[in-house]
């Protein structure tokens, strides 16, 4: 099961996935929190955990009062991400995205105001293969948006959500700190190797194909 909400300044595409019949996850919380909760809540899903693709605020601004809400309810979440993006969560958080921030042009800064909601640590730190929460998902590391940008796969569903990695006619930018425009290059062409019927579910916009994309994005062809 699939469900997106877009949430947040940026539009950002927050998921609620499951794999069992009353376990859900989290991908994204982008912001709109009570928006999110709701739709669990509608669902009768039971929450076990969020997953963070990268860690630029538009993705995880509403993670704070998701996590604080869901505890007050019995729902202890833990939250993962990829070990090279931690820093974007946990006391140290604000640093790091005044930071990004600073590299966006002013609209889009101003959405977020003048202060950085408050972010809680990671719990899990996710590399390469991992299932993570025991989901029908897998752990691909794809750098290049920022170094610890994943993607999430599951065979059986025929589906990837490929945060700011890859989005409908268009891919991840690699002019904020920590982009890597080679790194991102070598991570679309790891892409390729899904099968092209694969369903892409994007961190912004419409969904799309692996197919879809391999003809229509020269970042995707073989060289």
């Amino acid at each position: 099961m699939v469900e997106r909400l877009v949430t947040g300044a940026l539009k950002t595409n927050s998921y609620i996935f499951s794999s069992a019949k009353k376990e859900c996850i989290v991908i994204d919380p982008g912001g709109d929190e009570e928006d999110i909760s709701a739709r669990v809540d509608a669902l009768s899903m039971v929450p076990v955990g969020v997953v963070i693709t990268h860690g630029h605020l538009d993705h995880i601004a509403a993670l704070g009062k998701l996590k604080s809400s869901w505890s007050a309810r019995g729902y202890p979440l833990k939250v993962a991400i990829q070990v090279s993006d931690r820093r974007y969560l946990g006391p140290n958080a604000p640093e790091a995205h005044r930071v990004s921030l600073e590299a966006l042009d002013p609209l889009d800064r101003a959405m977020f105001g003048d202060s950085v909601p408050e972010l809680p640590k990671a719990d899990i730190s996710l590399h390469d293969g991992d299932r993570p929460f025991g989901m029908e998902l897998v752990v691909i590391e794809t750098p290049g948006h920022t170094p610890g940008s994943i993607c999430l796969y599951s065979e059986r569903e025929g589906i990837v959500f490929s945060g700011d990695t890859l989005f409908f006619d268009g891919v991840g930018r690699t002019d904020m700190p920590g982009g890597d425009e080679r790194k991102l290059r070598a991570s679309l062409k790891r892409l390729l190797t899904l099968p092209p019927e694969t369903r892409v579910y994007p961190g912004h916009g419409p969904f799309t194909t692996i197919e879809r994309e391999r003809r229509a994005n020269p970042a995707l062809r073989p060289d």
